[in-house]
């Protein structure tokens, strides 16, 4: 039975009889926890090297709590994921298969909340019982690790590691266990802070180091931007200086030439026909790639070729990384002249303006490399600036194109100038003459417009008297009609240069007999060149000639060719008329000539004798100027051709007026 509470003397008396025990119990506990510690920190004091220290500190722990394995994990603060881990087991369990796995685990309890807030040890009896509850990634443990017992180390007020003692069987920890931990828990705190201020050191000379070299780049990029090289010599020297300074193994700058002149129209992420040509290469010499040849530098590769160029373009001009490229799924591989067999790690970097990719800056390492932020920071800072130096280099090499192109312009327009000038002059001068020939054409036109008219009105009112004669009337008919018939023809003269100026059918020819036509035409006309004294002449072939021409226009010419030389005749002298046939690089032509004999026409007259309104000089034959430039116009749209030439007659002050009219016999279509 147990005894009633109701004595409480005799229970008083069994206290007072046990603390003597429970203090020599106590004694005893602290005696091993004191040793432990100044073990400790002898090895603290004792060893130089951090790793070597826990090594140290991690067995004497698993010896002294006799568990099968100890770890010991170190972080510089609570905030980082970088982890120094370091592990003891037994002898008898150094040949399990992957051993590294089975402290998988207590990498996740040094981030477990639990662990971090706990002030007393966690301890795990049987891992199989909680198996399920355990977070994400703990389901996968080896089987060997059944019982843990771990304690968080503080250091300042931080969390800075975790002690692990591991037993592969399900065990119950004591708690004279729990509390040696606890006692060993301030030295083993003080021993991760040392190994944490070492990393830190380590880190920061490691830092100091790069940052060196980094600032060294620096300025040699600084220097190469402000010397005087021509822009692959300094891409080849960027690219040497940038990949030794990050200590890659191989580095490569490679421009891209785009075949699509709309590739800035295209869609995004979408691949662009361009040609990838390497312009830059550095080796570190004590590699020996296969494909680190001197025939590298200037090879070419097409983008569509290269799953790794294509990236950058899918990834909208982002870096692109790969710590082993041999590893990933790719559907489209490398270039081969990226030699990623023997150079897996990749960082190719975009070089970019606007949103167009010029080209890539391309580190690669033999082995496997995390980059760090500021290293990837510094490529982006160099690979902008190489961008800018290419911009730079183009829009300097198109200004001095432009300015050699102005500069010639500019020379030729000084040879110009003095032409120009004298073309202006030329120009006003014949302006002037327009505006004379106009001034004339239109008192001329007045003139056969009002003359007519006038005989016109005169006829109407003699025919209005009363009594008139019919001798008289008919006079004044004739008169009437004589000058309705002059102005219909000045006006269909009119409307028909009017007709050839613009765009007109091909003339409706028919076939002619030439010999009878002439001496038709030649015929009409002796009359009115009897009147002024004058003679015709023909002279035609003996066989007759056939022709094909538009009838109504070839009559027209040789009628003003005809009219133009009675006006312009001298007295008592014979108008010749004569045809002759004439093969011309296998065409049949018909050669007509109308000569006079009158006053000579100057070269200046001659260049503008066909041109509309023009009258001779100093000739005072009433006309209007249309003739010979209606003449023009018919023989034009005959498909020939006509010429004035004057030729001076000996002993005497006139010439020989000839005009030589060329058309051809037969059209292209029907020829005999």
């Amino acid at each position: 039975m147990k005894k009633p509470l109701s004595s409480p003397p005799h229970y008083i008396d069994d206290i007072d009889r046990l603390q003597p025990y429970q203090v020599k119990l106590m004694q005893h506990q602290e005696e091993p926890a004191r040793e432990l510690v100044q073990k400790i920190n002898q090895i603290i004091a004792n060893s130089s090297a951090t790793a070597l220290m826990l090594q140290e500190i991690a067995q004497l722990l698993g010896v002294a709590f006799q568990v099968d394995c100890c770890c010991l994990v170190s972080v510089a603060d609570e905030t980082s994921d970088e982890a120094t881990t370091t592990n003891w087991c037994a002898d008898e369990f150094l040949g399990l298969p992957h051993p590294e796995e089975m402290f998988s685990m207590e990498q996740l309890l040094m981030h477990s909340p639990v662990l971090q807030c706990a002030a007393q040890p966690l301890t795990i009896e049987d891992i199989s019982i909680i198996q399920n509850s355990l977070v994400i990634g703990c389901q996968y443990l080896p089987l060997p690790i059944k019982a843990v017992l771990a304690i968080p180390t503080r250091f300042g007020g931080n969390n800075n590691g975790v002690i692990n003692l591991i037993k592969f069987q399900p065990y119950e920890w004591s708690e004279s266990e729990k509390q040696l931990l606890k006692e060993v828990e301030s030295a083993c705190a003080i021993a991760f802070s040392g190994v944490a201020q070492a990393q830190q050191i380590a880190h920061q000379e490691q830092s100091l180091q790069k940052s060196h070299q980094h600032q060294s780049l620096i300025k040699q990029l600084t220097l190469l931007n402000r010397s005087n090289l021509e822009l692959n010599q300094m891409l080849q020297l960027v690219i040497a200086s940038t990949a030794e300074s990050l200590q890659a193994d191989r580095g490569l700058l490679i421009l891209l030439k785009y075949t699509d002149p709309l590739f800035r129209t295209q869609a995004k992420k979408q691949i662009p026909k361009a040609k990838a040509t390497v312009i830059g290469e550095w080796a570190r010499e004590t590699q020996n790639f296969g494909t680190s040849k001197p025939d590298t530098l200037a090879q070419s590769f097409l983008v569509s070729d290269c799953g790794l160029c294509q990236r950058a373009f899918m990834d909208s001009g982002k870096p692109v990384i790969f710590d082993d490229y041999t590893d990933q799924n790719e559907t489209l591989t490398a270039t081969p002249l990226f030699a990623i067999e023997e150079l897996p790690a990749v960082l190719l970097v975009p070089l970019e303006s606007q949103g167009k990719i010029l080209g890539f800056l391309v580190l690669q390492q033999s082995v496997i490399r995390n980059w760090q932020v500021a290293e990837l920071n510094l490529v982006e800072m160099v690979c902008a600036q190489v961008s800018n130096a290419i911009i730079q280099s183009q829009t300097l090499r198109q200004v001095q194109t432009l300015v050699d192109e102005r500069t010639a312009k500019l020379q030729s327009s000084l040879e110009l100038q003095a032409k120009l000038h004298e073309r202006t002059r030329q120009y006003v001068e014949q302006l002037r003459k327009l505006n004379e020939l106009k001034d004339e054409f239109l008192s001329n036109m007045s003139d056969r417009l009002r003359y007519p008219l006038t005989n016109m009105l005169m006829s109407i009112k003699n025919l209005r008297l009363p009594g008139i004669a019919p001798e008289r009337q008919g006079r004044y008919l004739d008169i009437l009609e004589q000058e309705c018939s002059k102005e219909i023809n000045l006006i269909n003269d009119l409307l028909t240069l009017q007709k050839l100026d613009s765009p007109h059918e091909a003339p409706q020819l028919e076939s002619i007999d030439l010999n009878t036509r002439i001496q038709d035409i030649a015929a009409s006309f002796e009359k009115k060149l009897a009147e002024k004294g004058l003679k015709i002449s023909v002279d035609l072939p003996e066989e007759s000639l056939k022709l094909q021409t538009e009838l109504e226009s070839f009559d027209r010419i040789l009628q003003e060719l005809l009219t133009n030389a009675c006006k312009y005749s001298e007295p008592d002298t014979i108008v010749r008329l004569e045809a002759v046939h004439r093969v011309d690089q296998q065409i049949d032509q018909v050669i007509m000539k109308v000569t006079n004999t009158g006053r000579a026409i100057s070269e200046e007259e001659a260049t503008y004798i066909f041109d509309k309104f023009r009258r001779g000089k100093g000739r005072w034959t009433p006309g209007t100027g249309l003739g010979l430039a209606l003449v023009k116009s018919l023989v034009q749209h005959l498909n020939g051709a006509i010429a004035v030439a004057s030729l001076p007659i000996s002993d005497s002050e006139q010439s020989e007026i000839c005009f030589t009219l060329t058309l051809p016999q037969f059209s292209d279509e029907s020829k005999p």
